[in-house]
């Protein structure tokens, strides 16, 4: 094996490494202030607040804040709203509601009749196009009022 001799001056590479930092600090800079301007939006704010009061007309006590909300949902309802009628979206859903074991041990419950009732607030907030579909999926599961 043998190695070539470098043909580039040491000048020459300390002005490619300034101008790729340069370049790479723009590229932060901007990426940062488009990422930080589009969570707080006025209609983020306005559906968190739609959220917050569905959640308490339905007897929840602690809601989250509105900037957590905002943070976390955004104007489109974030994870929620990806893609909730998927198969692997309903999948880890169903995978949620069992008895916690690993393995061979697993096991689905009847859940609580409440277990997914903020989840259905949120889409029928964020993403209402996706609620019929996802409102006959959660009919479909077997609950009952098991956590009084």
């Amino acid at each position: 094996m043998s190695t070539s001799a470098e043909t580039q001056t040491g000048r020459e590479r300390k002005t490619i490494y300034i101008v790729v930092a340069v370049v790479l600090v723009v590229l932060l800079v901007i990426g940062w202030i488009a990422y930080s301007n589009t969570k707080y939006t006025r209609e983020a704010e306005q559906k968190a607040d739609q959220l917050i009061a569905a959640l308490k007309a339905e007897g929840v006590e602690r809601t989250p804040t509105r900037d957590q909300l905002v943070y976390v949902l955004g104007t489109e309802g974030g994870a929620t709203c990806s893609n909730p009628n998927d198969a692997l979206s309903k999948g880890i859903l169903l995978s949620l509601l069992s008895n916690g074991a690993a393995g061979p041990g697993l096991r689905p419950v009847i859940a609580d009749s409440r277990v997914v009732q903020g989840q259905l607030l949120i889409i029928e907030i964020y993403c209402p196009e996706e609620l019929q579909e996802f409102q006959e999926f959660v009919n479909d599961l077997k609950t009952d009022d098991v956590a009084g």
